[in-house]
């Protein structure tokens, strides 16, 4: 099995003799319990931050969305669960008896390596590194994992740092938050962030590639289909789904044929991928044709 490295700050913060950051040993740590320093942020009692709460109401209401829970997430610390060691079997199989379960949304663990940030695969294949507004949610979710608790923007660079493109705020809670790749990336770097359906600058580049093409009539951008998510109580928000990000719906003149029509697709879809600032700001993407 091969070794994977955590990023520095993640093992700084585990580092000093099987200690955790608040200088206590975690061997034999009672996660459930109340009063355990889980983490180096005075005052901090490991429940969801009011800020993040607040944003995720809003969305569940239909009175915020999900850019404002995005900026919530800017100033608030959350939990990143690493892997402490592997199970008993796993030197015989090369897995940990943790391997595999599934979460939110089918996403599905990967709990392999030894002293590693657990990572998850979303339904189309992508990696994903959950994360959690509270150190019970974690808990919950996998008790065996150690919380470290971080700054949202450190640990969507933890997300980065270990090749995942998504991060997924809370999976198995009441709601489970997706941050798409642009939005994780803004978050890294804290800048501003503007879903790319509503980003003018992504309109404007679409409107760009596609004033000359004379089959085309129209074009619209809006939310793909895989933007709404789910809560628990059967609630759908209008954000933190993991895509498509994106739809835009063509409207083609008539009397194209079969092949132009795959042809017009086809070249649109080139043309969008070679341009960045389109390819930055755009997580996923779904063509819808009309007539």
């Amino acid at each position: 099995m091969s070794e994977r490295h955590l990023p520095a700050h993640i093992a700084a913060a585990l580092a000093g003799n099987s200690t955790d950051s608040a200088g206590q040993p975690w061997a034999g740590r009672d996660l459930s319990g109340d009063g355990n320093p889980l983490h180096n942020f005075d005052d901090d009692d490991g429940g969801a931050p009011a800020a993040y709460s607040a944003a995720v109401d809003e969305l569940l209401a239909g009175e915020g969305d999900e850019a404002g829970v995005l900026a919530a997430l800017a100033d608030v610390r959350v939990f990143v669960p690493v892997v402490a060691q592997l199970a008993h079997d796993a030197a015989h199989d090369g897995h940990s008896s943790a391997d595999h379960s599934h979460g939110e949304a089918g996403f599905k663990g990967d709990k392999q390596a030894d002293m590693a940030l657990v990572t998850l695969s979303a339904p189309d294949g992508r990696t994903a590194l959950p994360v959690f507004s509270s150190a019970a949610a974690l808990t919950a979710w996998h008790p065996a994992a150690r919380p470290v608790a971080v700054y949202a923007p450190r640990a969507a660079l933890s997300a980065v740092a270990d090749g995942a493109e998504l991060l997924v705020i809370d999976p198995g809670a009441h709601f489970t938050f997706v941050v798409r790749r642009p939005a994780m990336w803004a978050l890294a770097q804290q800048i501003p962030w503007e879903p790319a359906y509503a980003d003018p600058k992504v309109a404007d580049v679409v409107d760009q590639i596609t004033a000359e093409e004379q089959a085309i009539v129209k074009v619209e951008l809006g939310p793909g289909s895989g933007v709404p998510a789910r809560a628990a109580d059967g609630t759908l928000a209008s954000g933190g789904g993991p895509g498509p990000e994106v739809r835009l719906t063509i409207t083609l003149r008539e009397g194209l044929a079969e092949n132009a029509v795959r042809a017009v697709v086809q070249e649109l879809q080139d043309r969008l991928r070679s341009r960045r600032e389109f390819v930055e700001r755009v997580d996923s993407l779904e063509v819808v044709l009309t007539r």
